[in-house]
């Protein structure tokens, strides 16, 4: 069976590339093109048909990943059944699964069954677990069982996998040469993968055996998304050469694997100063011939615990005017502790909206919306502006919670409303639209 790329470059539009193009407002050929380039992708594992179809990549609407999962110390699958719903109903386009603690093969089912969006995951995780629970040493992972598993997460239904196929021998030898790191090590997948190839003083098999990691991967048609192992945990470490050393090795597999028939994404930091946000999608893009590109945030900061939702979604907006496809949500727990349901609505909230901001300086054609609230906004249109709005219910809750005595105007301004006032002073010069919205 081919791959949706394949397909694209036999010149077979398949379903999912004219839903994608239905969605987005596109010519199916345009996807199909994309697809053949592999500067779109479509997370579509065939085991699970009646998944939600998302297109992410070139020319698209900026994506919005929300990430779950349980820990050690917190291993409650009702609560992760809810915030997967959550993360669905608040418009979250896609969804990893990153559970560490309790029975990661029956959570992974149940999240599966909870939701209609393409799921992801990270191997490693498991794989791991299991090796520390079996061995009482992550560092025993024997590598046959890793591969099994990534094909057993498959046949599961995982649509996309972050796997740290770039870490190798060159990339660690970066790291200890350049004799610091102000972060450490954030990645759970690339530290334990770095730990394990300096115990047993071996080569990544990730690295070593890609071919293998590639076919698995086609064989349920699952986008590889290539994971950022060394990404920068402080932006003092953002771009030294430790990342940087895996990035070129990432963008490299991206092409290799895009010509071995596999659909490729490539993952970006990380903690990233915001002036150096451009340059850093510009390498990806260049170095990979446009793949994807996944972005945690990244978070411009490294002071904003508790509102690190806000120090993302900034950095966030910024990545999506670049040229980031998908951003994978920040919530207000992040280094702090596991997300509750409310951390889940606001992290894919705030994301959302960075991701909107993006799109809306990267794609200026697309702005019919924002110019539809603007006009009810001016004429207060209090129906249609609230319709217009990305977040609806809030607004009406705390326009209801102060309700104004004047009910054309709001509590901020009450008599004095700068709107009503414009509209009656020049009634007949500005009641139009040039645009015929």
């Amino acid at each position: 069976m081919k791959t949706q790329i394949e397909l694209a470059r036999d010149n077979v539009i398949t379903p999912q590339m004219r839903q994608v193009a239905s969605d987005e407002g596109f010519d199916p050929e345009t996807i199909r093109a994309y697809m053949a380039s592999g500067e779109i992708v479509i997370p579509c594992n065939i085991n699970r048909p009646n998944q939600k179809v998302v297109g992410i990549g070139r020319g698209l609407r900026t994506k919005v990943n929300a990430s779950i999962g349980t820990s050690s110390d917190i291993v409650d699958v009702a609560l992760e059944i809810r915030k997967a719903k959550i993360a669905e109903a608040e418009g979250a386009d896609t969804l990893m699964e990153l559970s560490t603690g309790g029975n990661l093969n029956v959570i992974r089912q149940k999240i599966l069954d909870a939701c209609t969006l393409p799921v992801g995951n990270v191997p490693l995780y498991q794989a791991f677990c299991e090796a520390s629970r079996k061995y009482k040493n992550p560092n025993r992972l024997d590598p046959e069982y890793l591969f099994d598993l990534i094909e057993q997460q498959l046949s599961d239904g995982m649509s996309f996998m972050a796997i740290h196929c770039g870490i190798n021998r060159f990339s660690i030898e970066r790291l200890r040469k350049q004799g610091y790191r102000y972060g450490g090590l954030v990645s759970k997948g690339g530290t334990f993968m770095v730990s394990w190839m300096e115990f047993n003083d071996k080569e990544n098999p990730l690295y070593e055996q890609f071919d293998r990691v590639c076919g698995l991967m086609k064989k349920y048609d699952a986008v590889l998304s290539l994971g950022n192992g060394i990404r920068a945990g402080a932006i003092h470490d953002s771009h030294d050469r430790a990342q940087m050393a895996e990035m070129i090795m990432n963008c490299e597999l991206a092409e290799l694997g895009r010509e071995a028939g596999c659909q490729m994404m490539v993952e970006g930091p990380g903690h990233v100063p915001l002036d150096e946000i451009e340059a850093n999608i510009i390498i990806e893009k260049r170095m990979s011939g446009n793949a994807p590109y996944y972005v945690l945030g990244p978070l411009p900061a490294d002071t904003g615990a508790g509102y690190d939702h806000i120090t993302a979604a900034i950095g966030a907006a910024s990545s999506a005017r670049y040229g980031a496809d998908l951003i994978c949500y920040i919530t207000p727990a992040e280094h702090l502790a596991l997300p509750n349901e409310n951390d889940v609505r606001e992290g894919v909230r705030c994301t959302r909206l960075a991701a909107r901001i993006g799109d809306i300086a990267k794609y200026p054609e697309r702005r019919d919306a924002e110019k539809k609230v603007a006009l009810a906004r001016r004429d207060t249109r209090w129906e249609d502006h609230f319709n217009g709005l990305m977040f609806p219910e809030s607004a009406r809750a705390i326009r209801a919670d102060r309700i104004p005595e004047n009910h054309q105007t709001c509590t901020m301004c009450g008599d004095f409303c700068a709107m009503e006032r414009g509209l009656t002073l020049f009634a007949n010069d500005i009641k139009g639209d040039k645009a015929g919205v």
